[in-house]
């Protein structure tokens, strides 16, 4: 878990792009060279700007123009594009932290989530060294994410909006495959798309171009 992700040195985030993903590391010296198992779980947090405000519903971001921008610029692109969920939270109102409506609770998340381990450890039983959708190669993804032509056009959509790259499709996809495990869905439908690109906020241009504080439209 990395606090005040834009904080650390870009030289030292960028290290992350080859474990992200290829789950090795590689270290080169002059006469030999050494791999390393690296699978992990990546989580960060951080700001939307130096003031902390940007976005923010009611409040009103000092940051000077351009601001926003340097202080995403520190996460590279190509990291980013290694980063499957992109969530931005917003504060919570006042009526929803005294809200007793019921929710899911953790239990029956952990069990969802043990049911969906199952079905993709099943569905992998025969591709060496995949356990999960998340190591699925392209090769793979191309089979066991195939999208229906409703799904596909959300997706394309999205793509040519957002400007993403070939890296964040297959992200999508792969998410997309996730969630509708989730959802004990054989087939990834059109919502579980929707879901996913969602999942993208920083993907999205024009995201962080402020002009005194303000979000150009």
């Amino acid at each position: 878990f990395l606090d005040e992700f834009p904080e650390f040195p870009r030289t030292v985030l960028e290290v992350l792009r080859q474990p992200l993903e290829d789950r090795h590391i590689s270290v080169s010296r002059a006469r030999y060279q050494v791999d390393y198992p690296a699978g992990f779980m990546l989580v960060a947090s951080m700001n939307p700007c130096p003031c902390g405000y940007y976005t923010h519903p009611t409040k009103h971001c000092t940051c000077l123009p351009g601001a926003v921008n340097r202080y995403m610029s520190r996460i590279s692109g190509p990291l980013l594009d290694r980063i499957d969920l992109h969530i931005e939270i917003m504060p919570v109102p006042f009526d929803k932290l005294t809200e007793r409506a019921p929710g899911e609770s953790s239990e029956a998340i952990r069990e969802r989530v043990i049911k969906a381990r199952a079905v993709q450890a099943r569905r992998y039983a025969d591709e060496p060294g995949i356990h999960c959708n998340a190591q699925l190669t392209s090769r793979l993804t191309a089979r066991h994410c195939a999208l229906s032509p409703e799904a596909m056009a959300i997706l394309r959509r999205a793509i040519e909006k957002y400007d993403m790259s070939a890296r964040a499709y297959d992200r999508i996809l792969k998410v997309s495959r996730t969630i509708a495990d989730l959802d004990g869905s054989e087939a990834i439908l059109p919502h579980h798309v929707s879901e996913a690109v969602g999942y993208r906020t920083l993907d999205r241009s024009g995201w962080g171009n402020t002009t005194g504080g303000i979000v150009q439209s």
